[in-house]
């Protein structure tokens, strides 16, 4: 399951396991409107390598648009995948527990 919702502070949040066959449903939603400055993890439980290339074409979106991609609240997990795949480097990743 995977679904995608916004906050009231305008943030996306990203709810279940985003993998290949979610990708254009997730491309779809976070193009319709203007592109998201802050993507909430909290409650992303897991994330394909097709998931991590949704959060780059959004990034590149974001860029255009004259802001980057903060995402907030990994868990250890998604943390580490994004730290591995060098994402850190790409992206403000915001957690309390590196």
């Amino acid at each position: 399951m995977f679904e995608i919702q916004r906050g009231r502070e305008g943030e996306v949040q990203l709810i279940g396991r985003l993998d290949a066959a979610q990708c254009d449903v997730a491309l779809k939603l976070l193009d319709n409107g203007p592109p998201p400055h802050v993507i909430d993890l909290t409650r992303l439980e897991y994330i394909s390598s097709a998931g991590l290339g949704v959060l780059l074409k959004t990034q590149k979106r974001a860029v255009a648009g004259g802001k980057g991609l903060r995402l907030i609240n990994p868990n250890k997990h998604i943390y580490d995948i994004l730290r591995y795949a060098g994402f850190d480097r790409i992206f403000e990743v915001v957690t309390e527990n590196p």
